[in-house]
């Protein structure tokens, strides 16, 4: 199936953005947004939190081929830097047993495999310490199709051990100056009592406690935090308890979700609805960053080691194109709140609730079982286009940067939430939603040095980069053939959808214009020659 395009003309500039399908979208009228820019105002040095790090399903999985192929491409068009995942130490690891006496027997070699890839594509691991291992497990509690035990530990000497074990060998391993760039972060969501934790918050911290003196036992300069908790929760509470009982913590690190309802849907049996608010995920993300800044400890990093749309694998607006937007949009208005903010997760490869049976299913994945990059996929490789300047900018969705050689790069989008009341995510997304148009956006930058550049223009949205309706039009199949896989992949690549030669004249300035449509997402990056 052949892509058409029909031609849109910007000025003297001809974008190629709109399929020939689109026909019939709505043409009402907008008022037109302009995004006024000068060259040689900065804001200052462009904040990346959004790739120092992503989210993994379960240590096991990465040693899986295909897994460890789309790590190494989002590592290379998305520029992430941490990787983080649930089920280090649980027992498909075969990290820890004990002998006949009862004496702790340590395990690293499938530890060791796992780190050692992430480590030779110049990524660096995130460690989430959990679950417990069956063999120092209080209790048989397991959450998941794999079984992770979320139970408190049988002795917490033992688990002091256990962590000041393996601590020493990622030292022995990898050197101390590597290991001080890590972090440690203690367990995944212990607030959610029904879910990832048996024990009381009282039981978390001591956990912590133990934690954190093994780590720093190895080296006082490795940093560790927590409470990894879902829904922002437990931020003062931790720092408090810490503080009193002289606890080492570097980080806080907790999680955010868009949805209006609930924390854990494991296998996605409830409807969940995209939160209406402006300031969901966003307003958690700058509350967490106050209660820090009011505590005792003011100066402590902030970590939002999980993020997305929406908590469960199982909601197809992780698929749709309306998903690019919504990141872009979150990650705006974050700012610079977080030091990081881990997308919650770069693959479908993912088995919280057993192997997925269809290739698009709601999956938090920037790609899918077979690696065809989703819509998401491309908001993150955008923003990896982006220089290291910020250029002053006061337009609310869209970033503008520039690089040392000159080159300029605006990211710009439109946010529409277009879910009806009384809708859930399950019954919406699985649609095909073309896109109302928003009219006109006019991009006009001053003070450029004039000269020729190279003009590259990259978009996704409706049926632009949008796997996921091309599937919706295949009715669905449970499977994809290799073609289809192979088409998908081709028609869906991330290339420029224009590159033209122009000339900004010595005046410095240089306009355009674009029509843009609900929750399209546009990169114009302009290269000096």
């Amino acid at each position: 199936m052949k892509k058409k395009i029909l031609p849109i003309i910007l000025g003297s500039l001809l974008f190629s953005n709109v399929f020939a399908q689109n026909n019939n979208l709505n043409k009402t009228p907008n008022a037109k947004r302009v995004i006024s820019l000068d060259f040689k105002k900065e804001k200052g040095s462009f904040n990346t939190s959004f790739k120092e790090c992503v989210g993994a399903g379960r240590a096991n999985e990465g040693l899986r081929a295909d897994w460890q192929q789309q790590l190494a491409t989002v590592r290379n068009e998305c520029g992430f830097k941490y990787i983080r995942m649930h089920g280090l130490l649980t027992d498909d690891m075969a990290v820890y047993r004990e002998d006949r006496n009862g004496n702790p027997e340590y395990n690293y070699q499938y530890v060791d495999a796992l780190y050692d890839y992430i480590l030779s594509i110049g990524m660096k691991p995130f460690v989430e310490l959990g679950f417990m291992p069956g063999a120092l497990a209080s209790g048989n509690k397991t959450i998941f199709w794999w079984r992770g035990n979320v139970t408190p530990p049988k002795d917490y000497k033992k688990w002091e051990g256990l962590i000041r074990n393996l601590t020493q060998h990622f030292t022995e391993r990898y050197g101390t100056d590597e290991v001080k760039t890590w972090y440690f972060e203690v367990w995944n969501e212990p607030n959610l009592k029904d879910g990832f934790w048996t024990g009381s918050q009282d039981d978390y911290l001591k956990l912590y406690q133990y934690s954190a003196h093994a780590i720093k036992s190895v080296n006082q300069a490795y940093r560790v935090g927590g409470p990894a908790t879902a829904g922002a929760a437990w931020v003062p509470e931790m720092i408090n308890f810490c503080s009193k009982n002289s606890v080492p913590i570097d980080f806080v690190s907790t999680h955010a979700y868009g949805v209006n309802q609930g924390f854990l849907d494991e296998y996605g049996s409830t409807g969940t609805v995209l939160a209406k608010n402006k300031e969901s995920v966003s307003g958690d993300v700058w509350n967490s960053r106050k209660q820090i800044k009011e505590s005792a400890i003011p100066g402590l990093e902030l970590h939002y080691t999980e993020w997305s749309s929406s908590y469960t694998p199982a909601d197809p607006i992780h698929d749709s194109y309306h998903e690019a937007a919504y990141i872009l949009e979150k990650l705006k208005q974050t700012g610079a709140a977080a030091n990081s903010m881990s997308y919650w997760t770069f693959s479908d490869i993912f088995e919280e609730a057993g192997p997925r049976f269809t290739p698009f299913h709601g999956g938090f994945g920037l790609m899918n079982t077979q690696g065809i990059k989703k819509s998401a996929f491309f908001a993150y490789s955008f923003l990896n286009k982006l220089g290291e300047t910020e250029i002053a900018n006061q337009d609310s969705s869209s970033w503008a940067c520039k690089n040392k050689k000159g080159d300029v790069q605006v990211l710009l989008w439109d946010y529409t939430y277009t879910l009806p009341d009384s809708v859930n995510n399950q019954s919406y997304y699985i649609r095909d939603l073309p896109a109302k148009s928003k009219g006109e956006v006019e991009l006009a930058i001053a003070g450029m040095p004039g000269g020729k550049y190279r003009l590259e223009v990259y978009q996704t949205g409706y049926k632009v980069n949008d796997p996921y309706t091309s599937y919706l039009s295949f009715n669905k199949p449970d499977q994809l053939s290799k073609a289809q896989v192979a088409m998908l992949k081709k028609q869906n690549n991330g290339a420029a959808i224009l590159k033209e030669n122009i000339t900004v004249s010595s005046s410095g300035i240089f306009s355009k214009k674009l029509q843009i449509r609900e929750n399209d997402v546009f990169l114009i990056n302009m290269i000096k020659l």
